[in-house]
């Protein structure tokens, strides 16, 4: 019987696994890197352990490191998450070896189908040996992990060497690592996928399907259990397709077997041995606790022959510290607050307070809803991610609820294409324009407790504010009835909320301040200072680091004096094991340049300069 478990990861998952041992009785043990020792899943669990002796990034790929900590903090078993060793058959063995359980299929499965060549192999499909322009456009895949890194689209020969190189080191990064391959790349497909669990008496599940399509860099955004649409002859064949998948490996645990679909033919991509960032879907459509069953099948007992009955949709979207408007840039800083409404899930690796550092993925929680109907869902979860409060550094939020409501999401006509098509609309800014009004009001009030009015008129008070990248400027006066301003009656007034009446219609604005920071209802704005500091001035041109991070190579011959184009790679960044491009802002002449490769750069760091033409 399991009575302490380690969970060799961080973050979500880590809590996520967590809360399930508690429930069951069984103690906690969490390992962090230097930069995780006051993250919230090393403070949650019962006892925490450090890596000691290797970079952040690398800290929870040192397998030999956690099986130490599982030892020496008294766990008997071992849960891998996903990401990191979630899917190295190597950990799985040396754990198991060390005497310790192991939540996760046996290494020899591990073995057959982690790497994505091998699978496809088993699966009889033969991944492409030489690329011709006859075989473009391409998909290039790492062969170990997934979540998108290492993988990049190519539509054209001549760029195939480079984004080789780049999907090679990212995936390194990511997995330690560097094998990828490359294969057909299908436009235009749905990505869907089929949940497993199989014990060790030869049971398997198919616990249904589950749509993955809205994707960004690859990476999973919005994901629903069942997957809508699929004629039942299509499901069908998935299901087989899976539990064969499972049964030619003799697979134990849960696993994700993943197919992307066209028309009505499915093509076979990968077997995930491992749990999916997007269980809870299937967890709240079939009323289980995946991670409960894991614990059961590793303590060797059987499933029911009959997986339980499926009731309901169930929509789930990931809540990202990224800017999707500028390339996906990921985002740090402080999370000063979280929190969604009652009656949908949260699932998340963060509370108010924590920093959101450099070194790992920026995903920030899990939305997800379950109602008897999908456009019930859809609506709960959009109106949840509206309402929620979420201050600190730049998310996805709007995107999210922007998506859920799209009418190709909702009328279930979506693909892996969907961003490709609709990201500019969907991030066209579009901030309340009495929000600077709101702050100001809240601000007056926060900072001084005084009447301010006079008996003599006055010129009015003016403040300044930064939203959505514009600088807006506000007037408002104090009367003897209170604080005025034009074109809207203030009906309330407080450091918290802010009521004004617009054309005949009283509106609410709850305000909160962090700093300089403001956030009035979900829009966020910055105070700035009344006279604006020419130090802090760059010259047109100017290439600022969208990010913390290292400079991972520069574009090859690029140098101070050479002709740029608008849109020309110049450089690249790593940061939470992703490479971002950065790209000329116009055609010129490049007059600086201060990247050097390896260099760690600050957010808003001066990169390089192009002077326009």
């Amino acid at each position: 019987m399991i009575t302490s478990v380690l969970v060799a990861n961080r973050g979500e998952i880590a809590c996520r696994v967590f809360r399930t041992c508690r429930e069951w009785g069984i103690r906690t043990v969490a390992v962090h890197s230097d930069a995780d020792e006051n993250a919230l899943h090393a403070r949650v669990a019962d006892t925490a352990v450090r890596l000691p002796g290797a970079a952040p990034s690398e800290t929870y790929l040192r397998g030999d490191l956690i099986v130490k900590a599982a030892l020496n903090a008294g766990a008997d078993a071992v849960h891998p998450g996903y990401g990191f060793l979630s899917e190295n058959p190597g950990f799985a063995r040396a754990v198991i070896d060390a005497g310790l359980t192991w939540i996760g299929p046996p290494p020899e499965a591990i073995e057959a189908m982690a790497s994505k060549t091998r699978a496809k192999e088993l699966m009889g499909i033969e991944p492409l040996r030489e690329v011709t322009e006859a075989d473009l456009p391409v998909l290039v895949k790492a062969a170990a992990g997934g979540g998108g890194r290492g993988m990049r689209i190519v539509r054209r020969l001549d760029d195939l060497p480079a984004e080789l190189e780049g999907a090679r080191a990212e995936a390194h990064s990511a997995f330690g690592d560097g094998e990828v391959f490359v294969e057909p790349y299908v436009e235009d497909g749905r990505h869907v996928e089929v949940q497993i669990l199989a014990d060790e008496h030869g049971t398997v599940w198919a616990l249904g399907t589950r749509d993955c399509s809205l994707q960004r860099r690859h990476q999973k955004v919005i994901e629903e259990a069942p997957a809508p649409g699929l004629k039942p002859e299509l499901t069908e064949s998935l299901y087989e397709m899976a539990v064969r998948a499972a049964r030619a490996v003799g697979y134990v645990g849960a696993g994700t077997v993943e197919f992307l679909v066209a028309g009505d033919t499915a093509h076979f991509l990968e077997m995930n041995t491992r749990l999916q960032v997007e269980h809870p879907v299937t967890e709240a459509v079939y009323g289980i606790d995946l991670v409960a069953l894991q614990l059961r099948v590793a303590e060797g007992h059987a499933l029911d022959i009959d997986p339980p009955r499926a009731r309901g949709h169930a929509v789930e979207a990931r809540l990202y510290a990224e800017d999707p408007a500028r390339d996906w840039a990921p985002q740090t800083g402080t999370l000063h607050r979280l929190a969604a409404p009652d009656g949908i899930r949260l699932d998340t690796g963060y509370t108010d307070g924590d920093e959101i550092g450099v070194h790992y993925d920026p995903m920030l929680a899990k939305a997800v809803t379950h109602a008897p109907t999908r456009a019930e869902a859809i609506r709960i979860l959009a109106g949840a991610l509206e309402r929620a409060a979420v201050h600190g550094p730049p998310t996805n939020r709007d995107l999210l609820v922007r998506s859920l409501r799209h009418k190709e999401f909702t009328t279930a006509r979506m693909d892996t294409g969907f961003y490709d098509r609709h990201l500019t609309a969907l991030t066209e800014p579009a901030p309340d324009p009495h929000a600077p009004l709101a702050a100001a009001l809240a601000d007056t009030h926060d900072r001084s407790r005084f009447g301010g009015w006079r008996n003599l008129p006055s010129q009015p008070q003016t403040k300044r504010y930064e939203m959505a990248g514009e600088e807006h400027e506000v007037h408002y006066r104090h009367t003897r009835a209170g604080l005025a301003a034009e074109g809207v009656r203030v009906v309330h007034a407080d450091a918290r909320l802010v009521v004004l009446e617009v054309d005949g219609v009283q509106r609410k604005f709850e305000v909160a301040r962090y700093g300089d920071d403001l956030y009035v209802n979900t829009t966020a704005l910055k105070s700035l200072p009344r006279f604006p500091d020419p130090t802090t001035q760059h010259a047109p041109g100017s290439l600022l680091a969208p990010m913390p991070g290292t400079v991972v190579r520069v574009a090859e011959g690029l140098a101070v004096g050479a002709a740029v184009e608008a849109g020309q790679p110049l450089l690249w960044l790593e940061a939470m094991k992703m490479e971002h491009k950065v790209t000329a802002p116009a055609t010129g002449t490049l007059s600086a340049l201060e990247a050097v490769p390896g260099q760690q750069v600050a957010v808003g760091s001066l990169l390089a300069v192009v002077e326009p033409t």
